[in-house]
């Protein structure tokens, strides 16, 4: 009998042992799928508009979809910069929406979500656009570019230069334009055209999307764009194969990288204009380019969610999901957005857009999906996209070098309901607004009330400081700050003293 004993003793002293040998869980893939002016509306899950978009709705139901969620601007290249960095924009002065032949904004030397991945042990990859400047200033195109993407973490990149309304209008892969002819050296100007290049003002005949305002310089593929440029035309993009040839490069790297960890930015260039999906989709929607638009990139992202599980990876991935800032219907092409948007409310039920102080500018989807990890719900907590930084450093048992970024890992993966207790928004011109809670508190600046150069939407501009609680009034149509001034005076106190804390 005490042989017995000793045998089971013995046995179960081997497992413990064995336990503490056992080698450590994977830690998980992670992806970023970011939509460039997105609308909360445009996202069937939030309940808010009507299109269907089964796609992005599969990582909300299959994961956490959060009612206050943010970017840091209601501008791209500066909530970019936070998304990447974890610092909010306005602590860099050269954080605004950049030409496409600005020098890199991010610096080299700088933490990065990149490097943090790369650090432990991720391969790291960003598909897609890009904004956020080439080079030193002085690009030539027509070389290895070596100030970018890769610079500061990425160690593939496959992005298009600026946007798709900006020239150059052509891919870059780790540095070098894709497809370029030697022979054809691309030049690119955002001041003057280039002697017998046509552009769309001068040229209309040449259109097959007119512009509404501003967009009428360069031509490529029937479009008239942002800026001048002249050559590399084996290297031009089509617009309508954008799509396709984003997803494949995002699908290609997590096949190569699917029994290592990988970090992935997959940058959407829907629904920025120009809106040109593919033949497929287009009359898809019934509200026009834009609409059609949207339904591309949901089909893209369920597209790529499904190689995830044909990869096996969809238990060990940590999907993001989010949008680089509110919706915009006529941003500078005559697609009749703002005509056939019908019933749809792209900004769902609160005020203002892109550009805008208003919270439809930053209020923005956020979802989070780990399957087995994250339990399916909804949450409440005040997350934004400049805490990712460190959220993931935390999950990465890391340290978060990025004061602005708070780890809100727990409410990422709804372990809590708690989130960060205030936020920054930034609107056009560097202008910024608090929140607190439930309060919005947007200072007085001067301004026009409405975008001056035809977009249709508020500044958010205003002589007096303004004061909602967005609980209540989400669509804050009841200013309070006359009604409160003391609550504006402490909410303005407590904004001066994060504006003034150096990082």
């Amino acid at each position: 009998m005490q042989k017995l004993i000793l045998l089971i003793s013995y046995a179960i002293l081997l497992t413990v042992l064995s336990g503490c040998y056992e080698k450590t869980p994977t830690q998980p893939n992670i992806v970023i799928i970011y939509a460039d002016d997105l609308g909360i509306g445009d996202v069937s899950c939030y309940q808010a508009g009507t299109l269907n978009t089964p796609g992005i709705d599969r990582i909300a139901a299959e994961g956490i979809r959060f009612t206050n969620g943010y970017a840091t601007a209601a501008t791209c290249t500066p909530s970019r910069y936070s998304l990447l960095t974890g610092e909010y924009p306005w602590r860099n002065e050269r954080a605004r929406v950049l030409a496409g032949n600005s020098a890199l904004l991010i610096d080299t030397t700088a933490n990065t979500l990149p490097k943090l991945h790369r650090a432990n042990g991720y391969a790291t990859a960003v598909v897609g656009k890009w904004h956020l400047g080439l080079g030193d200033g002085n690009i030539n195109w027509n070389v290895p570019i070596t100030m970018g993407a890769n610079e500061v973490g990425f160690e593939h990149s496959y992005i298009m230069a600026a946007t798709n309304d900006r020239v150059p209008t052509v891919y870059v892969d780790n540095g070098n334009v894709v497809n370029l002819d030697v022979n054809d050296p691309i030049e690119v100007s955002y001041y003057k055209n280039f002697e017998g290049e046509p552009t769309g003002r001068e040229n209309p005949e040449l259109l097959k999307i007119h512009p509404s305002h501003g967009h009428d310089n360069s031509i490529t593929n029937g479009i008239s764009r942002i800026g001048y440029m002249k050559g590399g035309k084996s290297a031009l993009w089509v617009d309508e194969d954008m799509a396709d040839n984003f997803l494949d490069k995002a699908k290609q790297f997590v096949s190569q990288n699917k029994n290592n960890p990988f970090f992935l930015f997959y940058a959407l260039h829907q629904p920025h204009v120009p809106r040109v999906p593919n033949q497929r989709f287009a009359g898809s929607s019934g509200m026009g380019p834009r609409g059609d638009a949207i339904l591309e990139a949901d089909w893209c992202v369920n597209e790529f969610l499904k190689t995830l599980d044909e990869l096996g990876l969809s238990e060990n991935t940590l999907v993001i999901f989010s949008s680089d800032n509110g919706p915009v219907l006529d941003d500078g092409y005559q697609d009749q957005s703002d005509v056939l948007i019908g019933e749809h409310t792209p900004w769902g039920n609160f005020r203002g857009g892109k550009y805008s102080l208003y919270d439809a500018g930053t209020h923005v989807p956020f979802m989070a999906r780990w399957k087995g990890q994250i339990k399916p719900g909804v949450s409440d907590a005040l997350i934004s996209q400049v805490d990712l930084y460190a959220s993931i450093a935390a999950l990465l048992n890391s340290e978060n070098t990025r004061p602005d970024s708070q780890n809100l890992l727990d409410a990422l993966t709804g372990k809590t309901t708690t989130g960060r207790s205030q936020h920054i928004t930034e609107g056009l011109q560097g202008r910024i607004a608090y929140r607190e809670g439930d309060w919005i508190l947007i200072p007085s600046y001067k301004g026009g009330k409405k975008i001056s150069w035809g977009v249709d939407i508020e500044t958010g501009f205003s002589s007096e400081p303004q004061l909602y609680n967005v609980k209540e009034d989400p669509g804050q149509q009841n200013d309070l700050a006359a009604e409160m001034p003391e609550k504006v005076q402490q909410m303005q106190k407590e904004f001066n003293a994060i504006k003034s804390n150096p990082q």
